[in-house]
């Protein structure tokens, strides 16, 4: 089916890279996805797939028999980010201080590009009694993500494996970053409020120094997460916001400081809140202060399973090129594909966007500007690594 896969691939890439500009153009922010399901809904149904609208945005696209003896899903994120883009491109964002800087609308392009191409060999999906199931979800870029939602209106039910792709600018077109385990962070929110009795700076003494504490909770809690938690957990704290006081010479009452906590290990993930609680109580102690710490949980980490691994690699060679699959590394981010992991198996891919020999963006960045030549590639890699799903049960990756 490799040839077919690639024939199909060739004739949409002119369709898929205008279906991406549209979206690019017409970005919407986290929950707010209206048009963007709206446009995706009506070239999923006039393919002919089953389309099932999601609650408020995003929907569930089918191919194959409903009774499958193996079902693959494929997942797309359809939200932008509240960020002015600066790239001046004739399809550029036209929704003020919204663009879509994290590359979800190749994301999605490149999903609806594997879903047709998958209808098309629709016959022999029923054949080899194989489903595929594309997941368009909303709400990706705000914790603790919308993959819950798709998980609660039954989006994983019958679903034996999950795969997905993210845009990388570090990795050149026709390359795909893959790793076995851990590829990106557990995300948390963590805030510190402390409160106490202040006064002027000329008499600490009568007072409970909040600031002096504040200081303490920025510089003691992460020094003691990393001698209480093992090294290879990967634990980081770091703060992003500092709030106290309003004049030079008084101590204040209030204060808080704010950041996030990330993490590789999963089992740490799990165990890690107490600790927190008791580091920030023993910091503050001395000080008579008093703390509130609110820790939110985001994502898990996402954790690459090794035979959907070995899905993508298999699909990455065949189709894109004995040179497509390169190494990558663990990154702290976090991403939200994560919670399907904790239901079924799967993997997520990094799709390169970078022309070989041009400039490497950042992510999150109102410059980003992406290979276009990517969509096509990421609709092959999934489609194909949808096909060879069901034959690398067992496996192991390789690389």
């Amino acid at each position: 089916m490799h040839d077919q896969v690639t024939a199909a691939v060739k004739r949409l890439g002119g369709d898929l890279v205008a279906l991406r500009r549209d979206l690019h153009a017409h970005p919407e922010l986290s929950g707010k996805e209206t048009r963007t399901t709206s446009v995706v809904a009506e070239a999923m149904s006039r393919a002919g797939l089953r389309v099932r609208p999601l609650a408020g945005t995003g929907l569930v696209a089918d191919i194959g028999p409903v009774d499958a003896a193996y079902r693959v899903a494929l997942r797309a994120d359809l939200d932008a980010l509240p960020l002015m883009e600066v790239t001046g491109l004739p399809w550029a964002s036209r929704t003020e201080g919204v663009c879509h800087a994290c590359g979800h609308d190749v994301h999605v392009a490149a999903v609806v590009g594997a879903g047709l191409v998958l209808k098309g060999l629709e016959r022999q999906l029923e054949a080899r009694g194989l489903a595929v199931r594309l997941l368009f979800q909303p709400a990706e870029e705000v914790m603790p993500g919308g993959a819950h939602d798709v998980v609660a209106q039954g989006g994983l039910e019958g679903v034996n494996r999950i795969l997905g792709l993210h845009c990388d600018p570090t990795i050149d077109l026709g390359q795909v970053g893959l790793l076995e385990g851990p590829i990106t962070a557990a995300a948390d929110s963590v805030t510190v409020t402390l409160s106490g009795r202040g006064g002027h700076t000329s008499r600490p003494h009568l007072t409970q120094d909040l600031t002096y504490a504040l200081g303490k909770v920025l510089t003691d809690v992460p020094a003691v997460l990393s001698r209480r938690v093992d090294p290879r957990a990967g634990v980081a704290l770091v703060w992003g916001a500092v709030h106290a006081g309003v004049a030079q010479n008084v101590i204040p009452s209030t204060g808080m400081v704010s950041g996030t906590l990330r993490m590789l290990d999963a089992a740490v993930w799990e165990e890690v809140g107490p600790l927190i609680e008791e580091t920030v109580r023993n910091v503050v102690s001395p000080y008579g202060v008093s703390a509130h710490l609110e820790h939110v949980r985001g994502v898990p980490p996402l954790v690459n399973d090794g035979p959907s691994v070995a899905a993508l690699e298999s699909a990455a060679l065949a189709l894109i090129g004995p040179d497509a699959v390169t190494g990558t590394r663990q990154s702290l981010g976090g991403e939200d594909f994560a919670w399907y992991l904790q239901t079924v198996p799967g993997a997520m891919a990094r799709l390169g966007t970078r022309t070989p020999g041009g400039p490497t963006y950042d992510l999150h960045q109102g410059d980003l500007v992406v290979d276009e030549g990517a969509i096509p590639v990421g609709a092959a890699l999934l489609a194909g690594a949808a096909l060879a799903s069901p034959l690398v049960r067992g496996a192991r990756s390789a690389i």
